[in-house]
This record gives structure tokens, sequence and C-alpha cells, in this order.
């Protein structure tokens, strides 16, 4: 299995540039099933949270960049539409309001899209809103509409191949290549639960998960069990960004992007040469490179982890665990709570709760507000400076990287 070929020379982070963009502010709600609480309340609510943490007023945005919903049509036709722009009162005050759509990986894209459109001059401060509602929309339509989408109905469709059968096809190649064992990836889940537990927002932050209990569960594809798939659920995120000129003056910490990659391997899945590779190496090289560091230099990673094979494969295309020692280290609590990296300190989709297209904003969001200790007394990783983010789309059909620093000065 390749893995990322970083740069001969790991010199400190490049100085940021005046015009390159900025993370200042980051709002999110807690992820479960909330009925009650309206998709665009949602978005209301954690844009005026987001806006507040980075000291500014909702005046002061000027571009929206909204992340789709999976859950409903016309809730997704109201973010097409600007419904958004007169919610928040900015009708006449904003440039733009555009939404983007990547999958899993959309967060990562929509960065690139801020900070260009920043770096450009377009935009001075841009408000980034995601919302589900995937936890309370009815089971029946999400399990329909995820057997529909991203699956090939030519080819694939066909055959009743669905996103638990495509988790559990990179698991099975994963395990075979690596020699990982169930009780492995099992471990992959644990050590999830164990960071939701420390974080408010997670969806299992109260509920304790072991190996035996992960491997007790229902056998819904061979090998996954019924704790290894992600349990769909509500949630909603915020960032805001600017340039770094405008997050200097303001005199706080903030966060650049210090380097970014990506790679789009495939569309069917059954078009992808190697499950337990992946587009991530590719990627990883292309980010190292234009940061200037490698991943011995990361101080925290958040990666994609619908499934446990999906982050197992990832960690090691980013060059953050050998190859085919993945599984084993998460067994070794090598990336747990107190371990030697910090692995998806959110609890991941997989604990935090998936949040469809939002599952990657959650965990960049996460790597922005560790960055920015902003994370709590129990799961802040103390000294965080670099960050690893990875994000991916449909049936894992692109690999994105973000390489994210701190910035005081």
């Amino acid at each position: 299995m390749p893995a990322p070929v970083p740069p001969a020379s790991l010199a400190p982070a490049f100085p940021p540039s005046p015009d390159e963009a900025a993370f200042v502010g980051i709002g999110e709600l807690p992820s479960g099933r909330y009925p009650d609480r309206s998709f665009m309340g949602g978005l209301v609510e954690v844009a005026l949270a987001a806006v507040r943490d980075a000291g500014l007023a909702l005046s002061d945005i000027d571009t929206l960049l909204l992340i789709p919903c999976l859950h409903s049509p016309a809730d997704q036709a109201d973010l097409i539409f600007s419904r958004v722009v007169e919610e928040l009162g900015l009708g006449g005050r904003v440039k733009s309001s555009v939404m983007l759509h990547s999958g899993g990986s959309t967060s990562d894209n929509t960065v690139r899209t801020a900070a260009s459109l920043i770096a450009a001059g377009y935009a001075r401060n841009v408000l980034v809103l995601q919302a589900e509602k995937w936890g309370s929309a009815p089971v029946g339509e999400m399990i329909d509409m995820l057997t529909a989408n991203g699956i090939p109905r030519e080819w694939e469709k066909a055959t009743g191949l669905s996103f638990n059968a495509v988790g559990a096809l990179i698991a099975r190649r994963y395990m075979a290549v690596s020699g990982s064992t169930p009780r492995d990836m099992a471990s992959v889940c644990v050590a999830l639960r164990a960071w939701a537990r420390l974080n408010p927002n997670a969806m299992y932050r109260d509920r304790e998960l072991t190996v035996d209990q992960v491997l007790g569960s229902r056998l819904v594809s061979d090998p996954l069990h019924a704790f290894e798939c992600p349990m769909m659920a509500d949630g909603a995120v915020g960032l805001v960004l600017t340039s770094a000129a405008r997050a200097r003056a303001g005199g706080e910490p903030w966060v650049r992007v210090a380097g970014s990659g990506g790679c789009v391997s495939h569309y069917s899945i059954g078009q992808e040469e190697d499950l337990a590779v992946l587009g991530w190496p590719t990627a990883a090289a292309q980010a190292y490179e234009q940061a200037g560091w490698g991943p011995e230099d990361a101080d925290v990673a958040e990666v994609y982890d619908s499934y446990a094979g999906v982050l197992t494969v990832a960690l090691e295309g980013l060059g953050l665990a050998p190859a085919g020692e993945a599984a084993r280290m998460f067994a070794a609590g090598a990336f747990s709570p107190g371990g030697r990296l910090p692995v998806n300190t959110n609890g991941g989709l997989l604990s935090a709760g998936h949040t469809g297209v939002g599952g990657g904003t959650a965990l960049l969001a996460e790597g922005v507000r560790q960055l920015l200790g902003r994370a709590g007394p129990e799961r802040q990783v103390e000294g965080a400076r670099r960050a690893v983010c990875g994000g991916s789309g449909g049936t894992y059909m692109d690999s994105q990287v973000l390489l994210l620093e701190r910035v005081t000065r």
C-alpha cells in the first residue's frame, strides 16, 4: 500500500499572507434526534452562534456558502432559493448565497471556495452553514435515498448494493490486506465512543461501548455489525472565515489552511482498483508538500469515518499509521483519549452521529475547535497546533485533505 511522500524538508509553516483565509468562528448544535428542532431554525441558531463566536455581527457577513441537506428536497430547494438570507435578515446585504455539494467532502471543497473568494477580494467575511434532519426523518425514506444515490443504477443497484454493503466491502478488503481481526476493527468504534463521551454535542455521549458489545450486535452486512454502522442524526454546524489580515487585527488566535490536496478516484465503487488504498496517498502528498510539514508533525486528526474500514484506510493513506497497522493501533489505544495521536476527538460519525453531508463538516469544525483551544477541559488536546482533516464523498469516490495550523500573531 503506497504511503504519502512528505517533502524533503519539514520546515516550519510558511508565513500566512494577509489575504489568505482564516477560521475565526464556530457554532454547533448537539447531534441526535430532535424532531422539534426545525431545519431552518437549526440553521439560524448555528449561524448566530458562529458569528457571535467570531466576534462579528450578522451585518458583517457578505457571503453565505451553504452545505446541502439530504433529508428533504423542499428544504434543499429553500437553500438554493436563498431563504437563509431572508431568515437572517441579510436581504440586500450579502453578495451571494451559494450551495456546494460533493457529499462527505463538501466541507473541504467549501473551505477551498471560501478561501478563493477571500483571496480574490470577492468576499470579506464568509459564513458556512450546514444542517441535517436525518435522525428525525422517516427511516424508510432515508434508506431509499441512500440506496438510490451514489449507487450506479445500471450495474450495481440491481444487485442490492447499499452503503452498508460498500462499507463492508472496504472493511473486508482492508482486513484481507492488513491481517486485521474483527476485534481490531471493533476497536475503532470503541475508541470513537470514548471520545464521544467527552463531547457534550455527541449523540452517544452517555453510552459506553466495548469490543464484545460491538461484535455481539446484529450482523448487518458481513463483516459489519450494527454498532459498526453509523447512526443517522440531526445536527448543525456553522463556520466563519475572514482574511488573515482581519483575523490578525482582532488580536485572537485563528486557524489557517496550510496545505490542501485532493483526488477523485472513481464513480462506481466497482471501478476502484484497490479498496484498501483509495485516493488518500495522492491527496496527502499534495497537501504535505504545500504545507511544508508531514504526518509526523500532526497533533490531531479529524478524518471521515462512516465505517471503521473507511477510517483505517484513510489514516494509512495519510501517513498517520504504517501500512496495515491502523486497526491494530486502535486496538492498542494509540488513537484513543490519552493515546499517541488523538483521532476524531468529537466521536466521529460512528459515535457523534452521522449528519449526512455534515458529518465531514462536524469533523472539520472539531479540528478548528481543537486548534483554537475551545474543545473543553476533557477532550482538548494540549498544545494542539497542527491538524490533519480529511473528507470523502459518495461511495468514497474522492479523498480530500486540509492541513490546518493555529496562528497566534
